[in-house]
Protein backbone atom coordinates (compact mmCIF):
# COMPACT_ATOMS: atom_id res chain seq x y z
CA UNK A 1 0.00 0.00 0.00
CA UNK A 2 0.92 3.24 -1.37
CA UNK A 3 1.49 6.38 1.76
CA UNK A 4 3.56 9.59 2.12
CA UNK A 5 6.00 9.98 4.84
CA UNK A 6 7.33 13.41 5.90
CA UNK A 7 9.80 14.64 8.39
CA UNK A 8 8.92 16.79 10.78
CA UNK A 9 12.18 19.03 10.57
CA UNK A 10 11.64 20.58 14.19
CA UNK A 11 13.01 17.28 15.33
CA UNK A 12 15.93 17.79 12.88
CA UNK A 13 19.29 17.67 14.53
CA UNK A 14 20.25 21.46 13.65
CA UNK A 15 23.88 21.02 14.67
CA UNK A 16 23.68 19.32 11.74
CA UNK A 17 21.12 20.59 9.30
CA UNK A 18 22.65 19.70 5.96
CA UNK A 19 23.60 16.26 6.56
CA UNK A 20 20.10 15.52 8.07
CA UNK A 21 18.61 16.65 4.60
CA UNK A 22 20.82 14.98 2.67
CA UNK A 23 20.34 11.58 5.15
CA UNK A 24 16.59 11.95 4.90
CA UNK A 25 16.41 12.92 1.18
CA UNK A 26 18.81 9.39 0.56
CA UNK A 27 16.58 7.31 2.63
CA UNK A 28 13.45 8.28 0.52
CA UNK A 29 11.70 10.91 2.53
CA UNK A 30 8.55 12.02 0.25
CA UNK A 31 8.80 15.27 1.60
CA UNK A 32 10.18 17.69 4.58
CA UNK A 33 7.25 19.46 7.04
CA UNK A 34 8.41 23.16 8.09
CA UNK A 35 6.32 24.16 11.67
CA UNK A 36 6.57 28.02 11.42
CA UNK A 37 5.88 28.70 15.35
CA UNK A 38 5.17 32.22 16.08
CA UNK A 39 4.77 32.42 19.88
CA UNK A 40 1.35 33.53 20.20
CA UNK A 41 -0.83 31.53 18.28
CA UNK A 42 0.83 28.38 19.75
CA UNK A 43 2.56 28.47 23.16
CA UNK A 44 6.33 28.14 21.51
CA UNK A 45 8.47 29.38 19.11
CA UNK A 46 10.04 27.00 16.35
CA UNK A 47 11.31 27.18 12.77
CA UNK A 48 12.01 30.41 10.89
CA UNK A 49 11.63 31.79 7.79
CA UNK A 50 15.77 31.09 7.27
CA UNK A 51 15.49 27.79 8.35
CA UNK A 52 12.45 27.14 5.96
CA UNK A 53 14.40 29.21 3.14
CA UNK A 54 17.59 26.89 3.65
CA UNK A 55 16.05 23.50 3.39
CA UNK A 56 14.09 24.36 0.36
CA UNK A 57 17.66 25.42 -1.24
CA UNK A 58 19.09 21.85 0.06
CA UNK A 59 16.45 19.57 -1.58
CA UNK A 60 14.73 18.85 -4.37
CA UNK A 61 11.83 17.08 -1.85
CA UNK A 62 8.64 19.06 -1.75
CA UNK A 63 7.84 21.52 1.45
CA UNK A 64 4.85 21.05 3.42
CA UNK A 65 4.74 24.36 5.68
CA UNK A 66 2.89 24.38 8.35
CA UNK A 67 2.14 28.04 9.38
CA UNK A 68 1.30 27.92 13.25
CA UNK A 69 0.96 31.76 13.47
CA UNK A 70 -1.41 34.90 14.03
CA UNK A 71 -3.20 36.16 10.59
CA UNK A 72 -0.84 34.65 8.52
CA UNK A 73 -2.31 36.96 4.92
CA UNK A 74 -0.51 39.09 6.79
CA UNK A 75 2.93 37.32 6.07
CA UNK A 76 2.22 35.10 3.24
CA UNK A 77 3.85 36.45 0.90
CA UNK A 78 7.31 36.71 2.72
CA UNK A 79 6.59 32.49 2.81
CA UNK A 80 5.40 31.96 -0.50
CA UNK A 81 8.24 33.99 -2.60
CA UNK A 82 10.87 31.46 -0.99
CA UNK A 83 8.67 28.23 -2.05
CA UNK A 84 8.10 26.48 -5.21
CA UNK A 85 5.37 25.64 -6.84
CA UNK A 86 3.81 22.28 -5.87
CA UNK A 87 5.12 23.19 -2.48
CA UNK A 88 2.29 22.71 -0.19
CA UNK A 89 0.90 25.63 2.51
CA UNK A 90 -1.14 25.08 5.58
CA UNK A 91 -2.59 27.30 7.40
CA UNK A 92 -4.90 27.18 10.94
CA UNK A 93 -8.62 28.50 9.99
CA UNK A 94 -9.09 30.05 13.89
CA UNK A 95 -5.88 32.27 13.11
CA UNK A 96 -7.21 34.28 10.47
CA UNK A 97 -10.57 36.82 10.22
CA UNK A 98 -10.90 35.99 6.64
CA UNK A 99 -9.10 32.08 6.13
CA UNK A 100 -10.18 32.05 2.08
CA UNK A 101 -8.46 35.13 1.13
CA UNK A 102 -5.22 33.49 2.15
CA UNK A 103 -5.85 30.33 0.88
CA UNK A 104 -6.57 31.95 -2.19
CA UNK A 105 -2.92 33.61 -2.05
CA UNK A 106 -1.80 30.30 -1.63
CA UNK A 107 -3.49 29.23 -5.20
CA UNK A 108 -2.28 31.95 -6.86
CA UNK A 109 1.30 31.42 -6.25
CA UNK A 110 0.79 28.24 -7.44
CA UNK A 111 1.20 26.57 -4.06
CA UNK A 112 -1.43 23.78 -3.13
CA UNK A 113 -3.75 24.71 -0.50
CA UNK A 114 -3.98 23.02 2.59
CA UNK A 115 -5.81 22.99 6.37
CA UNK A 116 -4.62 22.20 9.65
CA UNK A 117 -7.40 21.29 11.96
CA UNK A 118 -6.42 21.35 15.73
CA UNK A 119 -7.57 18.55 17.72
CA UNK A 120 -10.55 21.02 19.69
CA UNK A 121 -11.75 22.11 16.12
CA UNK A 122 -15.17 20.35 14.54
CA UNK A 123 -15.75 19.64 10.81
CA UNK A 124 -18.49 21.35 10.69
CA UNK A 125 -17.18 24.98 11.27
CA UNK A 126 -14.11 24.45 7.97
CA UNK A 127 -16.85 22.53 5.82
CA UNK A 128 -16.68 25.25 2.99
CA UNK A 129 -12.89 25.48 3.39
CA UNK A 130 -13.24 21.49 2.82
CA UNK A 131 -13.92 23.04 -1.14
CA UNK A 132 -10.98 24.89 -1.34
CA UNK A 133 -8.10 23.26 -0.28
CA UNK A 134 -6.52 20.22 -1.64
CA UNK A 135 -5.19 19.03 1.63
CA UNK A 136 -6.18 18.93 4.74
CA UNK A 137 -3.51 18.29 8.20
CA UNK A 138 -5.21 16.31 11.47
CA UNK A 139 -3.67 17.91 14.63
CA UNK A 140 -3.75 14.56 16.58
CA UNK A 141 -2.08 16.36 19.18
CA UNK A 142 -2.11 20.18 20.58
CA UNK A 143 -0.17 22.01 17.98
CA UNK A 144 3.32 23.55 19.24
CA UNK A 145 5.73 20.89 20.57
CA UNK A 146 7.20 17.38 19.89
CA UNK A 147 6.28 14.23 21.66
CA UNK A 148 3.01 14.98 23.00
CA UNK A 149 0.66 12.10 23.77
CA UNK A 150 -2.72 11.20 20.94
CA UNK A 151 -5.88 12.27 21.89
CA UNK A 152 -7.98 9.60 20.65
CA UNK A 153 -11.29 11.37 20.18
CA UNK A 154 -9.09 12.79 16.86
CA UNK A 155 -10.34 9.07 15.35
CA UNK A 156 -13.78 9.77 14.85
CA UNK A 157 -13.02 13.72 13.38
CA UNK A 158 -10.86 11.44 10.68
CA UNK A 159 -13.29 8.87 10.27
CA UNK A 160 -15.80 11.99 9.01
CA UNK A 161 -13.08 13.31 6.96
CA UNK A 162 -12.21 10.22 5.24
CA UNK A 163 -16.23 9.74 4.70
CA UNK A 164 -16.08 13.36 3.03
CA UNK A 165 -12.86 13.86 0.66
CA UNK A 166 -13.89 11.97 -2.42
CA UNK A 167 -16.79 14.10 -3.03
CA UNK A 168 -14.93 17.48 -1.79
CA UNK A 169 -11.62 16.55 -3.84
CA UNK A 170 -9.06 16.82 -0.67
CA UNK A 171 -6.80 14.45 0.65
CA UNK A 172 -5.84 13.68 4.37
CA UNK A 173 -2.93 13.50 6.37
CA UNK A 174 -2.07 12.84 9.72
CA UNK A 175 0.27 14.61 12.09
CA UNK A 176 0.93 14.62 15.67
CA UNK A 177 1.86 11.14 17.85
CA UNK A 178 2.31 9.41 14.74
CA UNK A 179 3.18 5.36 15.55
CA UNK A 180 3.07 2.34 13.54
CA UNK A 181 -0.17 1.02 14.80
CA UNK A 182 -1.88 4.36 13.33
CA UNK A 183 -0.39 4.39 9.90
CA UNK A 184 -1.44 -0.01 9.92
CA UNK A 185 -4.59 1.30 11.48
CA UNK A 186 -5.35 4.42 9.22
CA UNK A 187 -3.20 3.81 5.47
CA UNK A 188 -5.57 1.49 4.88
CA UNK A 189 -8.74 3.69 5.59
CA UNK A 190 -7.58 6.37 3.08
CA UNK A 191 -5.27 8.73 4.87
CA UNK A 192 -2.52 9.47 2.33
CA UNK A 193 0.52 10.81 3.99
CA UNK A 194 1.81 10.93 7.78
CA UNK A 195 4.18 13.51 9.73
CA UNK A 196 7.13 11.46 10.89
CA UNK A 197 9.02 13.05 14.21
CA UNK A 198 10.30 12.18 17.72
CA UNK A 199 7.79 8.78 17.75
CA UNK A 200 9.06 7.06 14.75
CA UNK A 201 11.30 8.82 12.55
CA UNK A 202 14.20 10.98 14.65
CA UNK A 203 15.98 10.26 17.78
CA UNK A 204 16.20 6.49 16.67
CA UNK A 205 19.63 4.38 16.85
CA UNK A 206 19.51 3.66 12.98
CA UNK A 207 19.77 5.23 10.01
CA UNK A 208 16.37 7.14 8.48
CA UNK A 209 16.66 4.72 5.60
CA UNK A 210 16.37 1.77 7.85
CA UNK A 211 13.61 3.42 9.36
CA UNK A 212 11.99 4.49 6.61
CA UNK A 213 12.07 0.52 5.39
CA UNK A 214 10.45 -0.63 8.11
CA UNK A 215 7.23 1.89 7.61
CA UNK A 216 7.15 1.11 4.43
CA UNK A 217 6.81 -2.54 5.01
CA UNK A 218 4.16 -2.65 7.74
CA UNK A 219 1.47 -5.51 7.07
CA UNK A 220 -1.84 -4.14 6.82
Amino acid sequence: MKFELTASMMCADYGHLEQEVKNLEEAGIDSFHIDIMDGRYVPNFAMSLNDMRYIASATSKPLDVHLMIEHPNNRIGIFLEHLRKGDTVYIHPEAEYHPSTTLQAIINAGMIPGIAINPGTSVETVMEMLRIVKKVLVMSVNPGNAGQMYLPYVGKKITKLLSLKDDMDFELYWDGACSADKIIEYAPKGVKGFVLGTTLLFGKDKPYGETLADIRALKF
